[in-house]
């Protein structure tokens, strides 16, 4: 894989738009520049926000994974491999990106994440989906390019994994949230204070959704801390997984009147977890039993009926001004193919939604921000008409649309589309927008991950490091 880069693309400035390239780039060291990497990447290469983060900045380089260098299979998905690849900010360059390991897999679950430790030890976990994954940390505190890293496999952090996050949290311990198995499984946490060498969690998982008689129904996390790193505050959706009734009517939507799948996820429910003592509260501060089951989410821990509009990925996550959780959530309209963004937050008790724009599709991952003066930026991913059809294009992506509020969320303006005079990526489509992190979980500004793709069928993709 080539490390030199053709071309790099200068976005607009929001005040005139021009176009530079890489040479001009270097010289104004404050251009706003999108820069492709990632060659021969696949489905999800960069995942959705249930499986989070991809990226660490560390000693003043960036570190990110993803899934790559694919090759044909016979399912057509393409065998992908776990790759690290640094950025250095300073002059804007990628390094050689290297294997994390020697197995390549078709699960596009495998995906790696990566984090940081208090002490500088770089972690990552890749090859999760009802295993444990391999976890690996760096020898050394990371101090090198990673072709210079040397890895040892740490013990595994729990049987079962699927949709690991991992987050900083207080007392310079890192928390993991996930899934323990297959769609119906429960999602809980466990928490290390050593570097990632033991964890533990609570004795009860958070929410078992199909417990006590609620055969096969189902949830979609999202989750993030609270800016001190005490509580959790987690978002999830429900969705019947029915796979062994034969009894289709269950998943007979009545208000398009029509069949549909279990891609249809619903409603919106919230928690507040307390990561010392692992008390789960709801909106309203009542202390709930555990794990949560659907009848008991639906009386205590729903924030928004949908009334069966429905959507494929869970809602982001942001903090306002008060550490209080806002959400950005893309959801079906009046037509099964229509959507919309909205913008969800709690106002004097009350759960409020105010919409921003449409959405060609029910999975886009979007992402959204709260800068320091007040502003909030939803990145949201448009397209005209739905998308529909081919194995790249099944989960959503399009163009990428800036969209901000200066009023606290109560009016949306377009600002910019990202890619708009991007030539050589015009007709390409692009989804899973993320923020970059640091190593104590802060996001850095004027930094996005995102990936593109051409093809709707074959697994091509790349992706692309917004610096602004």
């Amino acid at each position: 894989m080539r490390s030199s880069l053709l071309s790099i693309i200068i976005l607009p400035l929001i005040s005139s738009g021009y176009f530079v390239k890489k040479a001009q780039a270097e010289k104004q060291s404050n251009a706003s520049i999108i820069l492709p990497f990632g060659e021969k990447g696949k489905f999800k290469m960069l995942y959705d926000c249930r499986q989070r983060p991809q990226s660490v900045l560390l000693k003043d380089k960036l570190y990110i994974v993803y899934n790559g260098d694919a090759k044909p299979s016979r399912n057509g998905k393409g065998n992908a491999y776990p790759l690290l690849i640094t950025y250095n900010p300073k002059d804007r360059s990628f390094s050689k990106p290297v294997r994390l390991g020697q197995k390549s897999s078709t699960d596009h679950h495998y995906s790696p994440i990566i984090w940081a430790d208090e002490d500088g030890f770089l972690h990552v976990l890749f090859g999760c989906h009802k295993t444990p994954g391999t976890h690996l940390i760096s020898k050394h505190p990371v101090q090198k390019g990673p072709s210079e890293i040397s890895w040892k496999k740490m013990p595994q952090i729990a049987p079962k994994l699927s949709y690991p996050t991992v987050y900083r949290i207080h007392g310079d311990k890192e928390m993991i949230y996930y899934r323990t198995g297959g769609h119906t499984s429960s999602w809980t946490y466990r928490i290390t204070e050593d570097n990632g060498k033991t964890w533990t969690g609570p004795q009860k998982d958070v929410t078992d959704l199909d417990s006590r008689g609620k055969l096969d129904w189902s949830s979609y996390q999202t989750k993030l801390p609270s800016k001190d790193g005490k509580h959790l505050h987690v978002v999830y959706t429900d969705y019947d997984d029915n796979k062994n009734s034969p009894n289709e009517e269950r998943f007979y939507n009545p208000r398009y009147e029509q069949l549909v799948s279990n891609e249809w996820k619903y409603n919106l429910s919230y928690v507040k977890i307390d990561l010392d003592t692992h008390v789960v509260r709801n909106a309203a501060g009542d202390i709930l039993m555990r794990p949560i089951d659907l009848d008991y989410s639906k009386a205590n821990c729903q924030i928004w009926d949908t009334k069966w509009r429905g959507a494929g990925i869970p809602p982001v996550i942001s903090l306002n001004e008060h550490d209080e959780p806002t959400f950005l959530h893309v959801l079906s309209e009046d037509k099964i193919k229509s959507h919309r963004y909205y913008y969800v937050r709690r106002k004097k008790g009350k759960w409020m939604q105010t919409p921003i724009c449409n959405s060609n599709h029910q999975w886009n991952s979007s992402y959204l921000a709260r800068d320091t003066k007040g502003v909030l930026h939803a990145y949201v991913i448009a397209g005209d008409g739905y998308l529909d059809g081919g194995y790249m294009d099944r989960h959503g992506g399009g163009r990428i649309e800036e969209w901000v509020s200066q009023d606290k969320g109560n009016s949306w303006k377009k600002s910019r589309d990202l890619m708009a005079d991007q030539k050589e990526f015009g007709d390409w489509r692009f989804n899973n927008i993320q923020p970059v992190l640091r190593s104590d979980g802060s996001t850095v500004e004027g930094m996005l991950l995102f990936y593109g793709w051409k093809n709707k069928n074959a697994p091509e993709a790349r992706a692309f490091l917004l610096h602004e």
